[in-house]
């Protein structure tokens, strides 16, 4: 008997049993769909928080204030200590090479006022770098410059999220919003950026030159939150940074050991690595769990071809007594089962592309069904099929055609 011949007998079976082959294959169909979606679902997370990294800009160092450490040595969260100045930003503008733009950043949030209408928003003093090393251009208007980042002009440019809550249909430009009862002069509305690495809205927010949140907005905190460095290229982000810790240890004349108490340096590849690898062991453990689901569409597969032997001594026995080896039955109730996991992988794998475009829809979230997880989810269906029905096949094969023709 040829695999052709098996398969023939097989799909004649599976005809004649439509509604028991449906409700065997069901588990496979679910299992599949299943696979499909949250491994659409974990691919879909890593490319979103890749656009996100890719959004704070290219060739990107951060320079984030360090951990503050109490009197009974115990050390805060990072972000706390407030040892970043402007003297450190200008000393890596000046004395790193291969830095092309720096920029010192304040960040704090309060009540933004224009006219009757209000927004507690973000608030962030800046360098006139900022918007390059982000690559965020103007929507409307125009961007500070390094000229009114010295004379601490009261001028700000504002996010599209906070523009629109402030000035609904109104052109914002040269309008004046108030912020801790300083007027700032409305000279630009940036373009939609989205959704931050933390999910935040990163539209909602205001920017001033850092120099007039230190004297206007900041009161007596003088200290930087942060400072955005522009590497030259992709090739120099770890030179440049091994650099920037360098000269900052010398600056505030600490070892590399207490270096966290001060600043902490993180490249925007560092960055992508930790938050992709993330998404991608969530990526895995979603495939895990749903392969299991696909294991338990296989030992129903492998009951119902069990009861399928059953019933069929039988015929077992007259294919047997007509000349039938042993291998010709087992291949037979073997390409059966495969029949039945890959039609139900095939079921599954549409449904699941089905559910995910739907998904993508309606929930804004990017579902991506690659070919890669498509042909690993009909492969692992088909494999399912052989390894649960190998039993079945194998206890068919072994039958002995006379208490096989006996049987009633």
């Amino acid at each position: 008997m040829t695999i052709f011949d098996a398969s023939r007998i097989a799909l004649v079976e599976i005809r004649r049993n439509r509604m028991r082959s449906c409700l065997t294959a069901l588990g496979i169909v679910i299992g599949v769909a299943t696979f499909i979606v949250l491994v659409g679902l974990g691919r879909g997370a890593t490319a979103r928080l890749k656009e996100q990294v890719a959004n704070l800009g290219a060739n990107v160092i951060l320079v984030e204030r360090g951990k503050q450490k109490s009197l009974m040595g115990v050390r805060s969260d990072a972000g706390t200590a407030g040892t970043l100045t402007e003297e450190d930003a200008e000393a890596i503008a000046t004395q790193i090479p291969r830095v092309i733009a720096v920029s010192p950043e304040t960040m704090t949030s309060d009540l933004a006022m224009a006219g009757a209408r209000n927004s507690k928003t973000k608030i962030r003093g800046e360098g006139a770098d900022y918007f390059a090393i982000r690559r965020w251009e103007p929507d409307e208007g125009e961007l500070f410059t390094a000229a009114d980042v010295t004379a601490a002009r009261l001028v700000t440019v504002l996010g599209k999220t906070v523009a629109d809550e402030l000035f609904a249909e109104d052109d914002p430009v040269g309008q004046t919003v108030r912020v801790k009862n300083v007027p700032l002069q409305v000279i630009g509305v940036l373009k939609k950026k989205g959704t931050s690495l933390k999910g935040s809205d990163e539209d909602d927010v205001m920017f001033v030159p850092y120099t007039t949140a230190l004297q206007r907005l900041a009161g007596e905190k003088r200290s930087l939150h942060r400072i955005s460095i522009q590497a030259a290229d992709e090739k120099a982000l770890n030179d440049v940074k091994d650099a920037i810790s360098a000269l900052l240890s010398e600056r505030h004349r600490i070892n590399e050991k207490d270096a966290q108490d001060v600043f902490e340096v993180k490249t925007q590849l560092e960055i992508e690595e930790v938050t992709t690898g993330t998404s991608r062991t969530m990526t895995v453990m979603l495939g895990a769990l749903a392969a299991v689901s696909l294991l338990v569409g296989g030992i129903g597969i492998m009951n119902i071809m069990l009861v399928s032997v059953s019933e069929r001594r039988r015929e077992i026995g007259v294919r047997l007594a007509v000349g039938a080896r042993p291998r010709d039955i087992l291949n037979q109730f073997l390409v059966e089962s495969v029949w039945l996991s890959a039609a139900g992988g095939a079921a599954g794998l549409a449904i699941g592309a089905g559910a995910s475009g739907l998904l993508t829809l309606l929930a804004d979230w990017p579902v991506q069904v690659s070919g890669d997880s498509a042909l690993l989810a009909l492969a692992f269906s088909s494999a399912v099929g052989v390894a649960f029905g190998l039993y079945p096949a194998r206890q068919g094969a072994r039958m002995d055609p006379i208490v096989a023709l006996r049987h009633d």
